[in-house]
């Protein structure tokens, strides 16, 4: 269903968009391993810790230094600046907590992050247990989406614990942003229900898409999915977790929601949407290559109460959502890291973090408690 069948508001926009006032801040770095209790689901994972990178409004005095993502001898990612461990601006900020995409990690969110952080917000994005860059992906880690949202909720919990932070979080104005799947963890902490048979009929129509490709990071996927009920008669932990699947995983605790190319809209239906009551901003490129609007960002704008969509031109797609690349990064992320014509990541994403500013002020700070 296109959006404006729908009369959702649509935006196609590109200029014109900038920060609403100039940066507060100076940018912190810091980073934790949270640790929840048992039983948790690691989706196999090695790390039983929950790898989270922190961006946070800094002391005036602290010194920021270019942050990298890849190799320390041959990075592949530029990820902006900020001051390693500095010390924590005096005050209470709101919470934002980040969300990856599929075999992502939380550093490729630092442009969204440190912005966040310079106009004074906490950032803390979470590496997803088996299904992020810093060890190797698991099946499941690919597969039992909706434990993204149980992995932002532990983080809020250990970020208002934190003996350093903890003081700093106006736990009364959180909210979460995310990308591709990230984007999808969005929709499910916000409140809407997974249905894996909608996706799966979704997959067996002719309206199917790319959505129901594996992803190039783990190109058996599929396979695997679709033997998940299988799978999970051998596997207790696979089995619990298919047991929570459409339930609420909704944080009452986050306010409003920022999702940024949201994938697997066919694995909600409409009424699993309309029980998200809280603000959604959702923002794609309209020439996305990986995850069709039509499925997917504009699904969503159109069966979610009160959503906003805004669609870029200007020849943005996927990927431009990531991290700016190096040199090191397009000789061997080609896929990654290449863009259209004319087309300027670094742009791309000073408009998307002015809009997710704009948007979180108007939600956390403009509105009461």
């Amino acid at each position: 269903m296109r959006v404006a069948q729908a009369a959702a508001l649509a935006i196609l926009l590109f200029a014109g968009i900038h920060l609403p006032a100039q940066a507060l801040f100076k940018v912190g770095a810091a980073q934790r391993a949270f640790v929840p209790d048992e039983p948790y689901c690691w989706r196999g994972a090695k790390t039983h810790a929950l790898v989270t990178t922190i961006w946070y409004p800094a002391e005036p005095a602290s010194v920021e230094q270019p942050q990298w993502v890849g190799p320390s001898n041959a990075p592949l990612f530029a990820a902006g600046s900020a001051a390693p461990d500095a010390r924590p601006a005096a005050g209470r900020f709101p919470l934002i907590v980040l969300s990856h995409g599929t075999g992502g990690s939380a550093d490729m969110l630092g442009w969204l992050g440190r912005t966040l952080a310079s106009h004074g917000y906490i950032a803390a994005a979470v590496n997803h247990p088996g299904n992020n860059a810093l060890e190797p992906y698991t099946p499941s880690g690919f597969s039992l989406w909706w434990e993204r949202a149980r992995d932002l909720s532990e983080v809020i919990d250990k970020m208002v614990a934190d003996r350093e932070f903890g003081a700093r979080i106006d736990s009364r104005r959180i909210g979460a942003a995310g990308f591709s799947l990230g984007g999808y963890t969005m929709v499910e902490i916000a409140g809407g229900i997974t249905d894996r048979s909608a996706y799966q009929e979704f997959c067996k129509s002719p309206a199917a898409d790319d959505m129901c490709k594996s992803p190039p990071e783990f190109s058996q996927l599929l396979a695997y999915f679709n033997r998940l009920d299988e799978v999970a008669k051998g596997d207790p932990e696979i089995a619990a977790s298919l047991g929570k699947e459409k339930e609420s995983h909704r944080d009452g605790r986050i306010r409003a929601v920022f999702a940024i190319a949201p994938a697997l809209g066919p694995a909600f239906r409409p009424e699993g949407l309309k029980k998200i009551t809280i603000p959604v901003q959702i923002v794609a490129g309209i020439e996305d290559d990986s995850v069709p609007i039509a499925s997917s960002a504009e699904y969503f704008a159109a069966h979610i109460p009160g959503s906003k969509l805004v669609l870029l031109n200007g020849g943005v797609q996927h990927y431009q959502f990531l991290s700016s690349c190096t040199a090191t990064g397009r000789e061997r992320l080609a896929s990654l890291c290449t863009d259209k014509p004319g087309v300027d990541r670094e742009s791309i994403h000073e408009k998307t973090a002015a809009m997710a500013v704009q948007f979180f002020d108007a939600q956390l700070r403009a509105a009461k408690p």
